[in-house]
């Protein structure tokens, strides 16, 4: 009977002794990310290599691939011609948030060496007539589904960043747009309601990710309407959520995470207690290395394949909704700590690799990472 006891008592100076060294370990891993993440910082040099990639895209029209419905004979053209704004970086999405990605350096660095090129490029392209060629594009008949939801999502972030900014050609490029935005916010308000299930992609038409970036547009602007049909949807289609199939990710072509997107999504849906009971169920047991594939970075075997480098996107998307997830979380959750850690990992196996000297990534992937950098200044 006294072995028994001592056994006992020796099994529960042992957890506590257990308990105490995670909690170091803990305390230590904690500083560790918090070193790791201010090498993600965005430096003006860097901004300065970023603001070139996009000002040696958002002109470039060929190669080009058009997402384009021909309704007859009239409708055969190039791409600048179809879409004088947003003709460059190989498509009309990518050319989107290469303009995103140029106005949100100026915001940060006004006085980059590539200031006055920039507002030059962007007074070009972000004229009222080019505007006004892009709406009349889209109220043509085929065209309802045209950059459904990605190429929406990416323009009203656009139209947020200039939105919201302070500066006279800011304000000028957000008064040209204007028309352009007001037709995608009243295709969300048209087709969402009527999207009976999301689509749950690796890439564009990700539901999760379209409804992201509308809802952060709608908060930004006070747009109240937009964001009611947003938040329904989003419950509608995830709330009951469980168990994401995490071993499924990540899928060849991917540039985004189904789970991570979903997960990112909700922490803007759901107050912060049921949010994280919410995703608890969503991805069990993730900060105990059961979902090790989700937060290992993918491996990128050909960055001159135009969707093998996806997975360039996906590390850094990854990314960024785990630094969004990790702030939504108590400071002394474990997985707080697990995610910053991985996100960290996702983001520099990517950017060592942004300008390859192939445009099939060169033409997409800076925007990813300057939004994804964006995201560490949540956890501080």
């Amino acid at each position: 009977m006294n072995t028994i006891r001592l056994l006992g008592w020796l099994a529960v100076v042992m957890l506590l002794i257990l308990r105490l060294a995670v909690s170091q370990d803990l305390q230590s891993a904690r500083s560790g990310v918090e070193n790791e993440l201010d090498r993600l910082r965005l430096t003006r040099e860097a901004a300065s290599n970023f603001a070139r990639i996009a000002l040696n895209c958002i002109s470039r029209e060929y190669p080009n691939k058009p997402e384009h419905v021909m309704n007859n004979g009239k409708d055969v053209q190039g791409p600048r011609a179809l879409h004088p704004a947003f003709y460059g970086c190989f498509d009309w999405h990518s050319a989107v948030h290469g303009h995103w990605m140029l106005v949100r350096l100026l915001r940060l660095f006004p006085d980059l060496p590539e200031a006055s090129e920039i507002r030059s490029a962007l007074r070009s392209n972000l004229s009222s007539e080019n505007v006004k060629v892009e709406v009349q594009y889209l109220d043509q008949p085929g065209r309802k589904s045209f950059e459904r939801t990605y190429g929406w999502a990416w323009l009203l972030k656009l139209a947020e960043e200039v939105q919201t900014w302070k500066d006279a050609d800011g304000q000028e490029w957000s008064k040209n747009l204007a028309r352009l935005v007001q037709a995608i916010v009243q295709r969300y308000l048209d087709f969402l309601p009527r999207q009976t299930y999301p689509i749950r992609t690796g890439v564009h038409p990700n539901t999760a990710f379209g409804v992201t970036f509308a809802l952060d547009y709608a908060r930004s602007i006070g747009n109240a309407e937009l964001e009611k049909v947003l938040v329904e949807r989003a419950i509608a289609y995830y709330a009951a959520d469980k168990n994401c199939p995490c071993s499924w990710e990540p899928g060849g072509e991917d540039f985004f995470s189904p789970c991570l997107m979903e997960a990112d999504l909700m922490r803007r849906v759901l107050a912060p207690p049921k949010y994280s009971a919410w995703l608890k169920n969503f991805l069990p047991n993730i900060d105990v290395g059961e979902s090790s594939n989700l937060l290992r970075p993918a491996i990128v075997s050909d960055r001159s394949d135009p969707k093998i480098v996806h997975l360039d996107g996906l590390n850094l998307s990854r990314a960024w909704c785990m630094l969004g997830i990790a702030s939504s979380l108590p400071a002394g959750d474990l997985l707080r700590t697990v995610l910053a850690k991985s996100a960290v990992q996702h983001a520099e196996s990517a950017l060592a690799h942004l300008a390859s000297g192939h445009y099939e990534g060169e033409h997409w992937l800076a925007s990813f990472a300057v939004y994804m950098i964006s995201h560490v200044e949540l956890l501080k």
